[in-house]
Parts: C-alpha cells; structure tokens; sequence
C-alpha cells in the first residue's frame, strides 16, 4: 500500500480510539494526515476534520463522556466487529483467534488488553497491508460499518465521519441518515454475562506496528 493510504487509515484508527491526553496531543497530525489524504473528497475530509475539531474544543472529560456513551454503553455502536456479528455467542472465540492469528502472520502483535476485533486494532493492521487487501476487507465488513454509521449519524455524532471515510476508502455504498432507526437497545439484556475486559489504551500505535 502507498504511504497515503496507509497514513490515513493509521489517522483513523487513532481518531477512533478513547479521547485522552495522547490523542489530543496527535490531533494535529491526524487533521494534517486528513487534509493530505488522497483517497478521500473534500465532503469526507470536511466531516473528518470537524470531528477533530469538536474533541480538540471540548474538555477532556466531556470528551470522554461521550466517547464512553457511545461506544461502551450498547451493542449497536460497539468499536467491536464480532458483537454486530455473533454477539457473545461461542463462535466468537474462534473468530478471535483466527484473526489474532493474521495479525500474527502479517507481524502485528496486539497487545494483550485489546482486543482482536476492535476496529481501530483493524486500521492498525489495515494500514500494512495492500490496497487489494484493504478494499477486500473494507467489503467484508461494510455492513457493519454502514450499521454503525447509520446509528452514529442518528445520534448526531461526528465519529459517523469515520464509517463514511472508510466505505468511502472501499468504494463501498456510503451512509443514509434516513435508513430507519433501530429498535431501542435493551442494555441488560443485550450485555448478560458480557465478559469483563480492560478497554484498549489508545494512542499513535493502538495495537503495534507491523514489521
């Protein structure tokens, strides 16, 4: 992959990640990132930056708040893939381990807190790999990301600017803010017996490098 492309979608996976001091600090190089990217429109950028722009204006702990609703506190807007796919379910594990397995093959070794299917652990290792590959997984995925950002935009959040970018980076169908709103989450119901785990600590590198 082009030193662009993977710059970008190291910048992403970063934006993505829990609001803290070392992400503030890096915001400036993710908006310079941003505005360099050549496989986004100007639309995309714009919606990118002001994103940015909103987390660098608000204060740390509204930051975080909203970080923390949106992404910690139902399924449907979980930074997860496999909980829009199996759920707790015990196919899960298995999904886990084969993908922990192909970061493994491609030289990415996350650290032990994250967890595999945490999307910006997939831009991390997305962002070593070719653009055949990255298109291929983007697909794989798109539903997801599409369900997501279709959520996020009927809560009026900026981050749905990320889901857009990256359809966008697959040359994936984009967003609808008039696709129907899902039915209300049942939080108990839908995180019984969750497992407890500690959230990723975020920053340039959110899972590691690839070599």
């Amino acid at each position: 992959m082009s030193a662009d492309p993977a710059r970008l979608l190291r910048a992403l996976s970063v934006l993505l990640a829990y609001p803290d001091d070392e992400l503030r600090a890096a915001l400036p190089e993710i908006v310079d990132a941003i505005r360099d990217a050549r496989a986004l429109d100007r639309r995309h950028k714009e919606a990118l930056v002001a994103l940015a722009d909103e987390i660098a204006a608000s204060g740390a702990l509204e930051a975080e708040g909203r970080y923390v609703n949106l992404f910690d506190r139902g399924r449907r807007t979980s930074l997860n893939l496999f909980e829009h796919v199996h759920g707790d379910g015990r196919q899960r594990g298995p999904a886990m381990l084969e993908l922990r397995a192909r970061y493994l093959d491609a030289g990415l070794d996350p650290v032990a807190d994250e967890l595999p299917d945490h999307l910006p652990l997939m831009l991390e290792y997305l962002s070593c790999r070719d653009a055949a590959e990255v298109r291929d997984t983007i697909g794989e995925m798109a539903h997801i990301l599409r369900s997501l950002g279709n959520t996020l935009l009927q809560r009026h959040s900026r981050y749905a600017a990320v889901m857009a970018a990256l359809l966008a980076i697959g040359g994936e169908k984009g967003l609808d803010a008039r696709a129907p709103a899902p039915p209300a989450e049942d939080f108990d119901r839908d995180w019984e017996e969750k497992p407890a785990f500690t959230p990723p600590v975020p920053g340039n590198a959110p899972g590691g490098r690839c070599t």
